[in-house]
């Protein structure tokens, strides 16, 4: 067997790996590159296997960093499988096609920059070019603010300019989506000749999964385990990772483990309640409102069924919830469809009372672009969770636009923060500041081409990410009863990667850390 290490090498997004056996070749996530946009826009298209070539794909969650390429995959040959758990197969159901409206936005927008920097170059050619600019950005818009496709498409094809195309499309999401084959946990599927897979929780978000993979050819057993990300334990509404393993999965021959946190800690998962409620309190005496940059999927739902705990145990001022958020309020439908894959802790808190930890009385889900605006200039106290989590796109942007410039408010970092992202512009910053005590003047953070002071307090709580971090993910190997034989350390920034291996190496797990495009050669073992 051949393992190849192609995306979230050295790096966090874009988890892509295969297992070749020959006959059969398998891919393990199939994620986009999330990033600054140009960088991202390269890597993205570019697939490291001939679709074709591909036997299954094996999906460890439904996260956008390892599902979002999957429609590119279907688009270019690809015709077998698409292997993951129910829930992450109904999540994917909303994030592929939200997916793809983005990557047409984008492509959309980035036309119309092309087009109306052509008009502009032409305008300066005589006179009243001031003029002659705005009536060229007016004509490739209508209803004042929404742009007019039709007019740019006639513009970059009239002058032969070079057009951007999206990623993949809405309809290329769907056809993805009917390769989609749902298994239960603890059930042994077949992926391939000779080749199995069975899912185990992997505790990171609901749905999640850690893949043990086994190949058998001429008495011989490759067996490579797969954490997807790996999550915390004694975290609300998931099952805690995965520990006890059956015989026949036990012995590893590989083990490929993400190191998101692999140099750092957080705080207890007990203190985030008490800091979340201290956070809401001290914004609320000041007058202000919380924002939550917050991940649709995953951290959204955590958040609300901590606030909906402390709203019930009068710890909370009763003021109201926002999810903006379409993609958010669909995927909050999702989790309440699924109430088999809870934790005890969830049954014995709100379902054996016949309530549903999503919904409470102070929670409002924003449904219309009207109402969200609304939203973005009420200056009343309130509590917002607005997507992405890294603050990159969508509706967080202008809730930040209209509140980050306010001392009053509160910009909540619950999650983590890629390099080269907006969020963790903000994080830097306004820790820096905050720790400088916020004196002189405020640092300064640009969004939506418009430079903003960032008055508001950044405060970060590390007890809501949905990873593991180095000690967790130790307790991880320390305490399941695997045997493993070498461990791949990936999903990792390069500094986190490295220290993870290190750790690992010194409480005698043998680690390397692969580069892109890296094989390693498994020998198995005779049965």
């Amino acid at each position: 067997m051949h393992v190849t290490f192609y995306g979230a090498v050295r790096e966090v997004t874009g988890s892509l790996h295969v297992l070749a056996t020959g006959p059969d070749h398998l891919v393990l996530d199939c994620g986009l590159y999330q990033g600054h946009r140009k960088k991202a826009a390269e890597k993205n298209r570019i697939l490291p296997i001939d679709p074709a070539m591909v036997t299954n794909v094996i999906l460890s969650h439904a996260h956008i960093d390892h599902s979002g390429r999957l429609p590119l995959l279907t688009r270019n040959g690809f015709s077998g499988r698409i292997v993951s758990t129910r829930v992450t197969k109904d999540a994917c159901s909303y994030l592929l096609p939200d997916a793809a409206h983005i990557q047409q936005s984008d492509a959309d927008y980035l036309n119309y920059k092309t087009a109306r920097a052509a008009l502009h170059r032409m305008a300066n050619q005589g006179s009243n070019s001031k003029k002659k600019k705005r009536k060229a950005r007016v004509a490739l818009k209508t209803e004042g603010h929404r742009l007019n496709l039709e007019a740019i498409d006639q513009v970059i094809s009239s002058l032969r300019l070079e057009k951007v195309e999206p990623l993949y499309t809405a309809s290329d999401a769907e056809h993805a989506l009917k390769l989609f084959d749902s298994v239960p946990y603890r059930t042994t599927v077949t992926v391939g000749r000779n080749l199995t897979c069975t899912f185990y929780e992997a505790g990171h978000i609901l749905g999640s999964a850690i893949s043990i993979i086994q190949y058998r050819e001429d008495g011989r057993l490759y067996t490579v385990g797969f954490t997807g990300d790996l999550g915390r334990f004694q975290k609300p509404i998931l099952r805690d990772p995965a520990l006890d393993f059956p015989p026949q999965h036990r012995h590893l021959d590989l083990l490929i483990m993400e190191s998101t946190y692999g140099d750092r800690t957080h705080e207890p998962v007990g203190d985030m309640r008490s800091t979340l409620r201290r956070v809401v309190a001290e914004t609320y005496e000041r007058g202000g409102s919380v924002v939550i940059p917050a991940f649709a999927y995953g951290r959204t739902q955590e958040l609300l069924y901590v606030l909906h705990e402390l709203f019930d145990q009068g710890q909370l001022p009763r003021l109201p919830v926002y999810v903006d958020s379409p993609l958010a309020t669909n995927i909050t439908r999702v989790f309440g469809e699924h109430p088999e894959v809870y934790d005890q802790e969830t049954h014995n808190t709100f379902l054996e009372k016949g309530e549903n930890p999503f919904r409470f009385e102070r929670l409002h889900f924003v449904q219309s672009v009207e109402e969200s605006m609304a939203l973005m200039r009420d200056t009343r106290p309130h509590i917002v969770l607005s997507a992405s989590g890294m603050c990159e796109a969508g509706r967080i942007l202008h809730h930040l636009r209209y509140k980050i410039h306010d001392q009053r408010n509160t910009i909540l970092i619950v999650g983590y923060m890629a390099n080269h992202t907006l969020g963790r512009r903000i994080l830097e910053l306004g820790s820096q500041w905050e720790a400088d005590g916020r004196k002189g003047k405020a640092p300064v953070v640009r969004l939506l081409n418009k430079e903003y002071p960032l008055k508001a307090h950044v405060v970060q709580m590390g007890g809501f990410s949905a990873h593991a971090d180095k000690n967790e993910m130790l307790k991880f190997l320390q305490e399941s009863n695997l045997e493993v034989e070498q461990v791949a350390v990936v999903h990792g920034e390069e500094d986190q990667s490295l220290a993870f291996a290190a750790l690992l190496n010194q409480n005698g797990f043998p680690a390397m850390v692969p580069r892109v495009g890296q094989t390693l050669v498994l020998p198995g073992r005779k049965t």
